[in-house]
């Protein structure tokens, strides 16, 4: 029976090989000895050779594919956080606007026209971060966002 398998194996490996553009040396050498009719022992002992060999290459290729595997869904698993990161702090900012009173909590859309609200935070962003607007914005922010924790 295990000679069955290793002969289906050898040759399921052979075709493979047969179909690779650029086999190494050593997988040129197990198809011609596979091939070959008339195997003298040390013929048979370099086949042996070669097949255990094939075998621990064919082992490595899988376990660099299972490898690369786990690389990538690790960086999918990470884009994905930093998406689902990315979104919860949109939300949040959202959630501001909807905290001020300038965006329906229900609809989602912002209570005054688009463009003014718009123009409105341009013009708050264009305004000097040293302004002393910004110390009297951040502590009645606080208060509203205190309020929200507390409610």
């Amino acid at each position: 029976m295990r000679n069955e398998k290793q002969a289906e194996w050898l040759a399921e490996r052979v075709q493979y090989i047969q179909g690779l553009k650029s086999p190494n040396e050593q997988q040129r050498l197990l198809v011609i000895l596979t091939e070959k009719a008339d195997k003298n022992p040390q013929d048979m002992k370099t086949l042996s050779l070669l097949i255990q060999a094939e075998r621990a290459a064919e082992k490595a290729q899988d376990a660099r594919a299972k490898v690369m595997n786990l690389i990538q869904a690790e960086k999918r698993s990470a884009a994905k956080a930093a998406r689902k990161a990315r979104d919860h702090a949109l939300y949040q900012s959202a959630g501001l606007l909807i905290m001020a009173g300038l965006v329906d909590s229900k609809t989602g859309k912002p209570v005054d026209d688009a463009a003014a609200l718009l123009g409105a935070l341009v013009s708050l962003n264009d305004l000097s971060r040293d302004n002393p607007k910004w110390s009297d914005w951040k502590i009645r922010g606080q208060e509203l966002l205190n309020q929200h924790n507390n409610a």
